[in-house]
Protein backbone atom coordinates (compact mmCIF):
# COMPACT_ATOMS: atom_id res chain seq x y z
CA UNK A 1 0.00 0.00 0.00
CA UNK A 2 2.89 2.51 0.80
CA UNK A 3 4.54 1.46 -2.21
CA UNK A 4 1.39 2.18 -4.34
CA UNK A 5 0.69 5.28 -2.41
CA UNK A 6 4.55 6.32 -3.43
CA UNK A 7 4.04 5.70 -6.82
CA UNK A 8 0.55 7.30 -7.42
CA UNK A 9 2.42 10.61 -5.57
CA UNK A 10 5.25 10.39 -8.06
CA UNK A 11 2.83 9.95 -10.68
CA UNK A 12 1.03 13.30 -9.80
CA UNK A 13 4.56 15.03 -9.72
CA UNK A 14 5.59 14.06 -12.83
CA UNK A 15 2.21 15.53 -14.11
CA UNK A 16 2.54 18.30 -12.47
CA UNK A 17 6.03 18.99 -13.63
CA UNK A 18 4.87 18.20 -17.30
CA UNK A 19 2.22 20.70 -17.08
CA UNK A 20 4.11 23.51 -15.90
CA UNK A 21 6.98 23.22 -18.56
CA UNK A 22 4.07 23.13 -20.94
CA UNK A 23 2.93 26.41 -19.77
CA UNK A 24 6.41 27.73 -20.09
CA UNK A 25 6.78 26.75 -23.41
CA UNK A 26 3.14 27.88 -24.47
CA UNK A 27 3.85 31.37 -22.44
CA UNK A 28 7.35 31.99 -24.36
CA UNK A 29 5.78 30.96 -27.90
CA UNK A 30 2.64 33.10 -27.48
CA UNK A 31 4.86 36.13 -25.55
CA UNK A 32 6.98 36.10 -29.35
CA UNK A 33 3.92 35.61 -31.53
CA UNK A 34 2.27 38.96 -30.23
CA UNK A 35 5.39 40.71 -30.08
CA UNK A 36 5.83 39.83 -33.73
CA UNK A 37 2.33 41.03 -34.26
CA UNK A 38 2.44 44.04 -32.36
CA UNK A 39 5.51 46.39 -33.33
CA UNK A 40 5.12 45.10 -37.46
CA UNK A 41 2.80 48.55 -37.54
CA UNK A 42 -0.66 47.19 -38.31
CA UNK A 43 -2.34 47.63 -35.03
CA UNK A 44 -2.31 45.75 -31.80
CA UNK A 45 -4.30 42.44 -30.88
CA UNK A 46 -7.36 43.67 -29.12
CA UNK A 47 -6.09 43.03 -25.59
CA UNK A 48 -2.62 44.31 -26.92
CA UNK A 49 -4.43 47.58 -28.22
CA UNK A 50 -4.84 48.82 -24.29
CA UNK A 51 -1.71 47.53 -23.15
CA UNK A 52 0.12 49.94 -26.22
CA UNK A 53 -2.88 53.01 -24.55
CA UNK A 54 -1.59 51.97 -21.10
CA UNK A 55 1.81 52.20 -22.24
CA UNK A 56 1.42 55.59 -23.87
CA UNK A 57 -0.12 57.05 -21.09
CA UNK A 58 1.97 55.97 -17.93
CA UNK A 59 5.57 55.62 -19.64
CA UNK A 60 5.93 51.81 -19.12
CA UNK A 61 7.03 49.02 -21.42
CA UNK A 62 4.24 46.44 -23.44
CA UNK A 63 5.39 43.67 -20.74
CA UNK A 64 4.81 46.12 -17.82
CA UNK A 65 1.68 47.25 -18.90
CA UNK A 66 0.53 43.79 -19.83
CA UNK A 67 1.43 42.53 -16.11
CA UNK A 68 -0.52 45.52 -14.66
CA UNK A 69 -3.79 44.74 -17.15
CA UNK A 70 -3.49 41.09 -16.05
CA UNK A 71 -2.69 41.63 -12.22
CA UNK A 72 -5.99 43.69 -12.41
CA UNK A 73 -7.84 40.90 -14.19
CA UNK A 74 -7.00 38.33 -11.75
CA UNK A 75 -7.99 40.23 -8.40
CA UNK A 76 -11.10 40.86 -10.33
CA UNK A 77 -11.71 37.01 -10.97
CA UNK A 78 -10.46 35.79 -7.61
CA UNK A 79 -13.36 38.60 -6.12
CA UNK A 80 -15.76 37.19 -9.08
CA UNK A 81 -15.18 33.45 -9.06
CA UNK A 82 -12.11 32.22 -7.70
CA UNK A 83 -12.04 28.94 -9.42
CA UNK A 84 -11.01 30.62 -12.46
CA UNK A 85 -7.73 31.19 -10.78
CA UNK A 86 -4.89 28.62 -10.52
CA UNK A 87 -1.42 28.08 -10.41
CA UNK A 88 -1.04 28.32 -14.14
CA UNK A 89 -2.85 31.72 -14.63
CA UNK A 90 -0.09 33.02 -12.32
CA UNK A 91 2.89 31.22 -14.01
CA UNK A 92 1.62 31.90 -17.77
CA UNK A 93 1.50 35.72 -16.78
CA UNK A 94 4.97 36.22 -15.34
CA UNK A 95 6.66 34.14 -17.91
CA UNK A 96 4.45 36.23 -20.79
CA UNK A 97 5.21 39.26 -19.80
CA UNK A 98 8.48 38.85 -19.29
CA UNK A 99 9.07 37.75 -22.72
CA UNK A 100 7.41 40.37 -24.38
CA UNK A 101 9.54 42.82 -23.29
CA UNK A 102 12.56 40.26 -23.61
CA UNK A 103 10.98 40.22 -27.88
CA UNK A 104 10.28 43.84 -28.22
CA UNK A 105 14.03 44.49 -28.32
CA UNK A 106 14.88 41.85 -31.22
CA UNK A 107 12.75 42.43 -33.85
CA UNK A 108 14.24 43.61 -37.25
CA UNK A 109 11.38 44.65 -39.61
CA UNK A 110 11.63 44.85 -43.46
CA UNK A 111 10.90 48.12 -45.28
CA UNK A 112 8.23 46.31 -47.58
CA UNK A 113 4.95 46.70 -46.17
CA UNK A 114 3.35 43.72 -47.45
CA UNK A 115 6.44 41.61 -45.99
CA UNK A 116 5.79 42.96 -42.31
CA UNK A 117 2.26 42.22 -42.96
CA UNK A 118 3.21 38.16 -43.14
CA UNK A 119 5.29 38.77 -40.25
CA UNK A 120 2.09 39.89 -37.94
CA UNK A 121 0.23 37.35 -39.55
CA UNK A 122 2.67 34.65 -38.52
CA UNK A 123 3.00 36.40 -35.34
CA UNK A 124 -0.98 36.12 -34.85
CA UNK A 125 -0.51 32.52 -35.38
CA UNK A 126 2.42 31.68 -33.45
CA UNK A 127 0.36 33.63 -30.30
CA UNK A 128 -2.41 31.40 -31.18
CA UNK A 129 -0.66 28.31 -30.98
CA UNK A 130 1.27 29.54 -27.15
CA UNK A 131 -2.20 30.44 -25.92
CA UNK A 132 -3.66 26.94 -26.79
CA UNK A 133 -0.79 24.99 -25.74
CA UNK A 134 -0.79 26.60 -22.08
CA UNK A 135 -4.67 26.06 -21.88
CA UNK A 136 -4.36 22.44 -22.73
CA UNK A 137 -2.42 21.87 -19.52
CA UNK A 138 -5.54 22.78 -17.27
CA UNK A 139 -3.94 24.58 -14.63
CA UNK A 140 -5.95 27.55 -14.55
CA UNK A 141 -7.20 29.94 -16.99
CA UNK A 142 -5.48 33.21 -18.73
CA UNK A 143 -6.08 36.29 -16.73
CA UNK A 144 -8.24 37.54 -20.13
CA UNK A 145 -10.10 34.14 -20.60
CA UNK A 146 -10.46 33.81 -16.37
CA UNK A 147 -12.77 37.17 -16.49
CA UNK A 148 -14.44 36.26 -19.46
CA UNK A 149 -15.51 33.01 -18.07
CA UNK A 150 -16.50 34.03 -14.46
CA UNK A 151 -18.66 36.83 -15.55
CA UNK A 152 -20.58 34.45 -18.32
CA UNK A 153 -20.73 31.35 -15.74
CA UNK A 154 -21.54 33.48 -12.82
CA UNK A 155 -24.17 35.04 -14.66
CA UNK A 156 -25.55 32.29 -17.35
CA UNK A 157 -24.78 34.50 -20.66
CA UNK A 158 -23.18 33.28 -23.22
CA UNK A 159 -19.30 32.98 -23.48
CA UNK A 160 -18.90 34.19 -26.74
CA UNK A 161 -20.87 37.34 -26.28
CA UNK A 162 -19.31 38.36 -22.85
CA UNK A 163 -16.01 37.71 -25.03
CA UNK A 164 -17.13 40.06 -27.71
CA UNK A 165 -18.16 42.81 -25.20
CA UNK A 166 -14.83 42.96 -23.78
CA UNK A 167 -12.71 42.87 -26.64
CA UNK A 168 -15.40 46.12 -27.82
CA UNK A 169 -14.27 47.60 -24.13
CA UNK A 170 -10.67 46.50 -23.94
CA UNK A 171 -9.77 47.99 -27.74
CA UNK A 172 -12.27 51.51 -27.16
CA UNK A 173 -10.14 52.08 -23.85
CA UNK A 174 -6.99 51.33 -25.30
CA UNK A 175 -7.78 53.59 -28.12
CA UNK A 176 -8.86 56.75 -26.17
CA UNK A 177 -5.37 56.29 -24.51
CA UNK A 178 -3.48 56.02 -27.45
CA UNK A 179 -3.65 52.30 -28.54
CA UNK A 180 -3.62 51.68 -32.21
CA UNK A 181 -6.57 49.76 -34.14
CA UNK A 182 -5.76 47.85 -36.78
CA UNK A 183 -6.08 45.06 -39.19
CA UNK A 184 -3.79 43.22 -36.94
CA UNK A 185 -6.57 43.18 -34.22
CA UNK A 186 -9.58 42.21 -36.48
CA UNK A 187 -7.14 39.48 -37.64
CA UNK A 188 -6.64 38.41 -34.48
CA UNK A 189 -10.04 38.31 -33.52
CA UNK A 190 -11.06 35.96 -36.79
CA UNK A 191 -8.46 33.84 -36.86
CA UNK A 192 -6.94 33.11 -32.96
CA UNK A 193 -9.95 30.99 -31.42
CA UNK A 194 -10.28 28.24 -34.39
CA UNK A 195 -6.58 28.16 -33.91
CA UNK A 196 -5.82 28.06 -29.80
CA UNK A 197 -9.16 25.32 -29.99
CA UNK A 198 -7.71 23.14 -32.45
CA UNK A 199 -3.87 23.34 -30.89
CA UNK A 200 -5.54 23.03 -27.10
CA UNK A 201 -7.48 19.40 -28.39
CA UNK A 202 -4.33 18.32 -30.58
CA UNK A 203 -1.71 19.11 -27.79
CA UNK A 204 -4.14 17.12 -25.09
CA UNK A 205 -4.19 13.93 -26.94
CA UNK A 206 -0.48 14.22 -28.31
CA UNK A 207 0.67 15.41 -24.72
CA UNK A 208 -1.80 12.94 -23.30
CA UNK A 209 -2.64 15.51 -20.42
Amino acid sequence: MMFDKHKRESLLLRDLLKKLIIIVIGSIVAAYGITLALYAGFGGATLAVLWQGIAETFHLSIGMASFVVAVGMILFALIYDKSQIHIGTVLYQIVYSTCVDVFATCHVYSTYRWFNFFIMLLGVILFAVGTGLYASASLGRGSYEAVTFALAEKNNWQVKIVRIALDILVVIIGVLLGGKFGICTIITVIISGPIIQFVNAKAKRILKI
